[in-house]
């Protein structure tokens, strides 16, 4: 089955200059990756030591970030390359400094692979959550690299358990561990039949906590904000807006409007039904901003610090079907956090909504009444924004324990 998963890779690289002359994103899709090659050529010496991460897509490099840290303080020496296989983490991300080169990841074909390992010659290679790539795995094994899983998740839905998948188990013995998220991922990899793993949690609540370590000063929204209540309403979609446009609209709160998608026809679209008086992030001024009631913040990069001002924060995604965005970021900060109905597939929100530090709502009735609480009772606000915080600071360690693990190794550092 592998050979016939590698064909089929290599033939859809074969047919990508066709099928680019009717689709641009297959065409961008075969552009970013043409020249990755060549890039790892000028930039990997035979003599480095090289350090493999690959993170799907932006929410996965977060994810490793306080890895990365570590990685850069334990092996100053070593060159760490950084590897994405979407857009939204490569465009985003390509000039981190955690990194000495970041590429796409190329076509998971067994030819690639061989080069491409070939090329790096890793001592160590980090997957992040769930990134599988069986040809490369392949090659990690057959060439003895030091190979780990951090913050993994297995679900018995995945290909492993499909008759058209269950070949894929054996690509798994290129890991020498699976750091898991959690309890119900480690029974999935046991009746797979692999022991060398332990749950040590998800290095994402790591990566918010450091958050609150950082300088979060943000001039525009001290100005914004005043010594009034804030709503930080971070990553929306227009399901979202929906939802909140009557508070809004009512409330005498300030609030910052963040949505996840920076449309400037969308956002004026949204603008045009706002009663308050709003200003947009790329139009404002200092002497404007006191005055104004709502901030739409048409930039992206910011929302982690602004929802170190927030008093309540509402997180975008799960109103609709695009998927619920980050909770734990406005968590850290020990604020109250409201969201859409749709969190089943979303196991930290639903851990925090039982605890009572989130709150999900389905109307714009549900979303008033729930807010205005929040804004009216401050010790219910206090209580909740602590629960949250809390949830973090439990949850933190993933790690550190993936760091105890690379010095109990013989890597060379």
């Amino acid at each position: 089955m592998r050979q016939l998963y590698s064909f089929l890779i290599q033939l859809f690289e074969w047919l990508l200059p066709v099928l680019g002359l009717f689709s641009a994103k297959l065409k961008g899709f075969r552009r970013v990756r043409q020249g990755v090659f060549s890039k790892l050529k000028s930039t990997i010496d035979s003599g480095d030591q090289v350090i493999w991460i690959h993170a799907a897509s932006l929410g996965e490099y977060e994810q490793v970030v306080p890895v990365l840290e570590n990685l850069r303080e334990d092996y100053a020496a070593a060159k760490i390359v950084l590897t994405f296989f979407s857009p939204s983490g490569y465009t985003v991300r390509k000039d981190t400094p955690l990194a000495d080169v970041v590429t796409y990841l190329p076509l998971d074909t067994a030819r690639n692979a061989r080069q491409f390992i070939k090329l790096l010659n890793p001592t160590l290679a980090l997957f992040v959550k769930y990134e599988f790539w069986p040809n490369y795995l392949n090659e990690l094994k057959k060439t003895s690299v030091h190979t780990l899983l951090i913050s993994g998740v297995f679900r018995e839905n995945q290909p492993f358990f499909k008759w058209y998948g269950s070949w894929m188990k054996q690509e798994l013995e290129a890991f020498n561990y699976f750091f898991l998220q959690n309890e119900a991922s480690l029974s999935v990899l046991t009746k797979l039949g692999y022991a060398n793993a332990a749950v040590s949690g998800d290095t994402r609540f790591d990566r918010v906590s450091r958050q609150r370590s950082y300088d979060n000063s943000l001039d525009f929204i001290k100005e914004f904000k005043q010594d009034q209540l804030l709503l930080v309403c971070g990553s929306t979609w227009p399901e979202d807006e929906n939802l909140l446009i009557d508070f809004i609209n009512k409330s005498t709160i300030k609030v910052v409007v963040a949505p996840h998608k920076i449309d400037a026809e969308q956002i004026a679209r949204f603008m045009k039904r706002l009663k308050r008086k709003s200003i947009t992030y790329t139009d404002y001024d200092l002497k404007d901003l006191s005055r104004a009631e709502i901030l739409v913040l048409n930039h992206v990069g910011l929302l982690s610090k602004v929802y170190a001002y927030a008093d309540v924060a509402y997180v975008g995604g799960a109103a609709g079907n695009t998927g619920l965005h980050n909770i734990l970021e406005p968590a850290t900060f020990g604020i109250p956090i409201l969201t859409g109905i749709h969190i089943k597939k979303f196991q930290e929100a639903q851990d925090l909504q039982k605890l009572a530090g989130l709150f999900t709502v389905s109307t714009p009735k549900e979303a008033s009444q729930l807010l205005n609480k929040l804004v009216a009772e401050a010790d219910f606000r206090h209580q909740t924004g602590m629960i949250a915080g809390h949830f973090i600071s439990s949850q933190t360690g993933a790690t550190q324990a993936i760091r105890n693990y690379l010095k109990s190794q013989t890597l060379t550092a």
